[in-house]
């Protein structure tokens, strides 16, 4: 079901399901915010020395 509208960005007549900008503001958007992949390398996780482990691990059966 479509319902006509107005977009809420350029006030253009629009007819679409769901509200919202209009299929030009929504590829101008997409061009003007698209973000850059980065890859990120993050340390890897050193517990602090005031952590001592859990007596129930260091248990010998």
């Amino acid at each position: 079901m479509t319902d006509p509208f107005n977009c809420p960005r350029c006030q253009a007549s629009v007819t679409a399901e769901f509200y919202g900008p209009c299929a030009s503001c929504r590829a101008e958007l997409r061009a003007k915010f698209q973000g850059e992949q980065v890859d990120v390398e993050v340390a890897e996780y050193e517990p602090k020395m005031n952590v001592t482990p859990n007596a129930v691990a260091l248990k010998d059966d």
